[in-house]
């Protein structure tokens, strides 16, 4: 029995790489379970669109967020209870697009979250627009004639942001998928694992993915080699390119404190409302 798993009933396309990435999590969950980790310490968010179903296939705790507004969600979680290992599902048009700013400022303040995006290139649940990362020349129903923009690169826009961990992967390779998800999950910081999920229905990038991805033998030593390895052309990397310590944001925030364990009794809360009424 998968006690991961809920009642509700998946509707993604047959063959979409979502189904991959649920699959590599459920693992990296349990992976880390044995090292130590519990489960009711895991908290999930999601924006909106195909991969935010991810939410409702999960049996954890967390809250459903608005489009591109879940990274903004898990660092108010992160910071009411640091205990939690918190994680946003997003998609590529609400991370890199809607959310782009919530992306910049978790990784530039190094809040302790991890955000999975579902890169496909296309906003899949409204039937394929073009997103920030669609090939120029991508033709779908907001661009007929195909989009004359340039994709930009979230690997090298989230290194250049501060993330102290940045990482690709492919859900056609499930096992090294999973190792990205519990690195990801267990470091201190903000990780990003940006995930090229084939679209069956609107991108199908299947044959082009599993002729040119390529698993990374090491993490780069430096930022600069790290870039250098998110702007590669001869292949697709895939694996950890940035995985670094820094003081994280609840740290400097909150020092050693837990609002959540420590808030005040619902008597005294009363009474401090009662005070001020009287006041």
């Amino acid at each position: 029995m998968d006690d991961l798993a809920t009642y509700a009933e998946n509707t993604w396309c047959p063959g979409c790489g979502n189904f991959g990435i649920l699959s590599a999590f459920k693992r990296a969950v349990r992976r880390l379970e044995t090292d130590g980790m519990r489960r009711q310490d895991v908290a999930i968010t999601a924006g909106i669109g195909c991969h935010a179903k991810t939410f409702d296939y999960l049996n954890l705790s967390g809250f459903y967020s608005l489009h591109g507004r879940s990274m903004a969600t898990a660092q108010g979680m992160k910071l009411a209870n640091p205990r939690l290992k918190v994680v946003a599902f997003a998609g590529d048009g609400d991370a890199y697009g809607e959310g782009i700013a919530h992306m910049v400022f978790a990784a530039k303040r190094n809040a302790d979250i991890t955000v999975i995006v579902h890169n496909n290139g296309i906003y899949g649940l409204t039937t394929g627009q073009y997103t920030p990362t669609s090939a120029k020349g991508f033709k779908g129903p907001s661009t007929p004639d195909g989009s004359v923009e340039d994709p930009f690169n979230p690997l090298a826009l989230m290194l250049s942001a501060g993330a102290t961990f940045v990482a690709r992967g492919y859900p056609g390779r499930i096992d090294h998928l999973t190792d990205l998800f519990a690195r990801a999950i267990s470091h201190e910081g903000f990780s990003l694992v940006d995930v090229l999920q084939p679209c069956v229905s609107f991108n199908n990038t299947y044959e082009r993915y599993n002729a040119s991805v390529v698993e990374l033998g090491e993490t780069p030593e430096s930022f600069e080699e790290a870039l250098a390895v998110a702007g590669r052309t001869d292949g697709v990397p895939i694996g950890v390119l940035r995985d670094v310590s820094k003081p994280t944001f609840h740290q400097e925030m909150l020092g050693g404190r837990n609002p959540a364990e420590e808030r005040a009794s619902v008597a005294h809360r009363r009474e401090a409302v009662a005070a001020a009424l009287r006041q």
